[in-house]
């Protein structure tokens, strides 16, 4: 029996949208993973419900975020195909119930972070919403063709969160799942700007592919493949990892460079948008490798 759409689901559907919600499982499964880490062994039941109160709090955050991101980018959204759906874009939110609905967001999260968790982990999702809402996209994204590397930083606070949620404070465990997702993030986004570097052109954004052309794009690519392979190596260099995760880090990082050094030598889009698909896996298999390890040795 198929169900009627109502106005009232489709507009719960619009909201939800706002959210970027596959963006937002990825960030939280970073998160969870540097409370994970965080934790010797097994998490009793009190950790269990940190670990759950903080991922909630993150993703309410990490949702305002993403609404503000299409508040402030309604236009350039509507002028791209691949964001031209969005409910701004579209109209189908105005620019009030959007905002309404991002601040109330960020402050349900963040009270539930600073009540029920800690207040430095409230303090730093703070950050980070500052950090991609205005940082990154009011200033950086329109500025620099370095916006990605820079404003690179917000999206990979969420290991440090986590981290911060089961400790209190930041250790140097979390720093390096930071710099993992640092140096993975340049390469990752690039790939998806080779492939729709017309779109970045009409919206008028500097995106690297833009400003500095292809083959230069796929150069930047190859070699932040190559150094984020370094950085793969350091949780086991640091003995946070066994050879459960030195294996699949050096198989997942060989992987990234064979597909960057693929793109840098004959181009084409749909190799492109493979290599933006792998990046995804790498990240995701990366950081699963480490939960493994955690418990197996």
């Amino acid at each position: 029996m198929s169900t009627i759409a109502t106005p009232q689901t489709n507009k719960a559907k619009q909201f939800y949208a706002l959210m970027k919600p596959r963006v937002i499982q990825l960030i939280v499964f970073c998160a969870l993973i540097g409370m994970v880490l965080a934790v010797p062994g097994l998490p009793n039941m009190i950790e269990l419900k940190i670990m759950a109160i903080a991922c909630f709090g993150i993703w309410l955050v990490s949702g305002a975020a993403a609404a503000m991101n299409m508040l402030v980018e309604k236009g350039i959204d509507a002028k791209m195909r691949r964001t031209s759906w969005r409910p701004t874009a579209q109209g189908e939110l105005s620019d009030v119930q959007t905002g309404i609905f991002s601040a109330l967001l960020c402050l349900i999260g963040c009270v539930i972070l600073y009540i029920w968790i800690n207040p430095l982990t409230m303090w730093l999702t703070l950050a980070t919403f500052v950090g991609y809402a205005v940082i990154y996209t009011v200033i950086l994204k329109p500025l620099t063709p370095q916006n990605i590397v820079i404003g690179g930083a917000s999206g990979a606070m969420p290991p440090v969160l986590g981290w911060a949620a089961m400790t209190g404070d930041v250790g140097a465990e979390a720093l390096i799942l930071f710099l993992i997702i640092f140096l993975w993030t340049p390469p990752h986004f690039w790939a998806l700007a080779l492939y729709r570097v017309e779109d970045y052109r009409k919206s008028g954004l500097p995106m690297l592919p833009v400003t500095h052309g292809n083959e230069y794009t796929r150069l930047q690519i190859l070699l932040y493949t190559f150094v984020l392979f370094a950085a793969c190596l350091m949780p086991f260099a640091y003995g946070m990892s066994s050879w459960i995760y030195l294996a699949a880090a050096v198989i997942l990082s060989i992987g990234f460079c064979w597909y960057g050094w693929r793109l840098f030598q004959n181009y084409s889009d749909e190799l492109a948008r493979k290599t933006f698909r792998f990046s995804l896996i790498h990240l995701s298999a990366l950081f699963a490798a480490l939960l493994v390890d955690h418990y197996v040795l």
